[in-house]
């Protein structure tokens, strides 16, 4: 039976008298890609903010890798990964020079180089972080985000933005960092990005966890109420023609 590495047990977040997140209680297996979906407001990166000890946690409590969370937030922070929404990097940086300052601060010494070729950015080693483009600055982002190895990274909609090639060299990176044995804790919009890369979601709404299982059953239990799609299905979408025509191949 896998290890949970992150259990989350009636956990809340209250600002004034409004309840933003409400007494949701998951689980979070060891080596997993777990998905947490919702419409905008539904509290998403909210808990997300807890479970990083980013924002207080005003009731339940949250245990990340055997540590309580709203206890010794400084233990969490140390492994733990954080991708966030909008990366900000210091101007007049190389990129090897980013690298080795994120690594730094967390007392590593690193070969900068390394971790520029896992995202396929070693031919920008030299280059500064302003002259990249959304998706580059992205893979830039979580190359930092993981210079300390942390046995969870997180990371709150990632491809929010990006052009398909972006988007699906993206999935292929989160991927690898989870055949690392990473923990991958991820929000997002797009479903089939979902599908494809979660072993498990949580859907949330108005700050309730109102459905978690594996994407695969979810589907399956849906189908079982009686739900039939009024149009065809197809084997191809109209993203799989563009990246057929246009390339996988980065465009960066």
């Amino acid at each position: 039976m896998a290890k949970k590495i992150v259990s989350a047990k009636n956990l809340r977040k209250v600002y004034g008298d409004n309840e933003v997140v409400k007494g949701i209680s998951f689980d979070v297996e060891e080596g997993e890609v777990f998905g947490i979906l919702g419409p905008n407001g539904a509290g998403k990166t909210t808990t997300l903010e807890m479970l990083e000890a980013i924002r207080p946690i005003d009731g339940g409590k949250a245990i990340l890798d055997g540590i309580n969370v709203a206890e010794d937030p400084e233990s969490v922070k140390r492994v733990i990964g954080v991708q966030p929404q909008a990366a900000a990097f210091q101007d007049k940086q190389k990129l090897t020079e980013i690298i080795e300052m994120f690594a730094a601060a967390y007392g590593e010494r690193v070969n900068a180089m390394d971790f520029l070729k896992d995202v396929q950015l070693a031919d920008k080693a030299n280059s500064y972080a302003e002259s990249l483009s959304g998706g580059q600055r992205q893979r830039l982002s979580i190359a930092v985000a993981i210079v300390h190895s942390p046995k969870v990274f997180f990371m709150d909609e990632p491809t929010t933005g990006l052009d398909p090639q972006a988007r699906r060299n993206l999935w292929e990176l989160v991927q690898h960092i989870q055949s690392k044995g990473v923990t991958v804790i991820i929000t997002t919009h797009y479903m089939e990005e979902a599908e494809l890369l979660c072993d498990r979601v949580a859907i949330m709404d108005d700050g309730k966890i109102i459905a978690l299982d594996t994407p695969k059953q979810l589907i399956e239990d849906l189908l079982k109420k009686g739900f039939k799609k009024h149009e065809q299905v197809q084997q191809a979408n109209l993203e799989d023609v563009f990246i057929d025509l246009t390339g996988k191949a980065l465009r960066d």
